[in-house]
């Protein structure tokens, strides 16, 4: 029986996706819930497993195509003359391939995760035909308590050319996530009436109260540590209840005011910046707006971020200054009309009461659409912030 493998459902907001790489070849034997092939949209990579047992019959979508959702992208047969009676091809490289060679030992998505961990392959125990590891023993494997030393990935190879006068180019496609930011980013800087102002925070209080509560909170809040960008969420939180233009979108010709506040925070992934957010900071306390963070990173990392968590926002923080940022000028992400910048901490001289004091000083940038926001409302936005930030105490009190 032939069963049709489909794309998955995108989103409303996500129209098509790019096949971005097969895992099986037309031939191979694959088992049920098996990766076959990632598709890569504007904003996530989204994994296609096998839904039976069978021979892959038919790929219809190449990598680099661009498919819709539920689009048919390839076939699969089924039944048990299928997976008992490989095709000669597939047959024939299976009988061919040298048991010595680790590689062709590694089913394609075997071979994906003992690159993506570190593991060393040699010291895994097979279970399929003449010891071919499938993505089951590798996944049996980190799950046991004694493992391999971890050796280094082989690092894949970039497509070169050489130019007229020999020195070297290298020209590769740009993913889709890349196009989109910077689609976006255009149209940002188009569209809108874009201004920075910027302020200075001193960071004494912020780094006192970490520095005395960090192994106490890090114990009472089950290893979540104690950050600087909860801080900054919180005294973001209580500016935008004050200010509401700065926690508004426009929507064609309609000014839409936000009843909360999804602060969406900037993360830098493998594969571009990605802004997931955090919805109704406003009931977020620093313990659970660390941890929220800290699985976003982490998800990031590992291009396991889902749309919904990416889609929204009211407000957005940018950090580059754990880049080692100076000073910048954050471009907006629509239809929000405010962003904040933070950038590094740096000890700087400044008078203090007629006295020159050394202090751990932070430039901060608000980047806002001037349609929406007079410069007067920015301003005391941003002196607000730095107030709360320089006297912690006002976050409690309300002040």
């Amino acid at each position: 029986m032939t069963i049709e493998i489909k794309a998955p459902t995108l989103p409303e907001s996500v129209p098509d996706g790019t096949i971005a790489s097969w895992y099986k070849n037309v031939g191979d034997a694959v088992s049920r819930d098996e990766l076959l092939v990632d598709i890569e949209t504007d904003k996530v990579v989204i994994e296609v497993v096998s839904p039976s047992d069978g021979i892959l019959k038919e790929i219809l979508k190449k990598s680099g195509d661009t498919i819709v959702s539920n689009e048919m992208i390839a076939s699969l047969e089924t039944g048990q003359a299928a997976v008992a009676e490989p095709t000669a091809k597939a047959q024939a490289e299976d009988d061919a391939a040298p048991v010595a060679e680790t590689d062709t030992l590694l089913s394609p998505a075997a071979k994906k995760l003992v690159e993506e961990n570190g593991l060393n392959a040699a010291a895994i125990v097979g279970s399929g035909k003449a010891g071919r590891i499938t993505k089951e023993d590798v996944l049996a494997h980190l799950e046991s308590p004694a493992k391999a030393a971890p050796v280094k990935a082989e690092v894949p190879t970039i497509p070169t050319s050489t130019a007229t006068d020999g020195r070297v180019e290298e020209r590769v496609p740009m993913g889709r996530l890349r196009a989109t930011v910077a689609d976006r980013l255009l149209h940002a800087s188009q569209s809108t009436a874009m201004l920075t102002t910027f302020n200075e925070v001193n960071m004494q209080s912020v780094m006192t109260i970490r520095s005395r509560y960090k192994e106490e909170f890090e114990k009472s809040h089950d290893g979540v540590r104690l950050g600087f960008m909860s801080f900054f969420v919180r005294a973001c939180t209580e500016a935008l209840k004050r200010f509401p233009a700065v926690n508004a979108s426009i929507d064609g010709g309609d000014i839409v005011y936000h009843g909360y506040q999804d602060i969406g925070v900037a993360v830098s992934s493998p594969r571009g910046l990605v802004v997931p957010v955090l919805r109704n900071a406003d009931n977020m306390g620093l313990a659970n707006i660390e941890k929220q963070i800290r699985q976003y990173g982490e998800k990031a990392k590992d291009g396991k971020l889902s749309i919904e968590e990416m889609t929204g926002g009211t407000f957005t923080i940018s950090n580059g200054g754990v880049f080692g940022s100076l000073l910048s000028t954050p471009i907006l992400n629509p239809p929000q009309t405010a962003i904040l910048g933070m950038h590094k901490i740096q000890e700087r001289p400044m008078a203090v009461d007629g006295e020159v004091k050394i202090l751990p000083m932070m430039y901060l940038a608000l980047s806002y659409d001037h349609r929406m926001i007079d410069g007067k409302e920015a301003v005391q936005f941003l002196v607000l912030i730095k107030a709360l930030l320089e006297d912690p105490t006002r976050l409690l009190l309300e002040l």
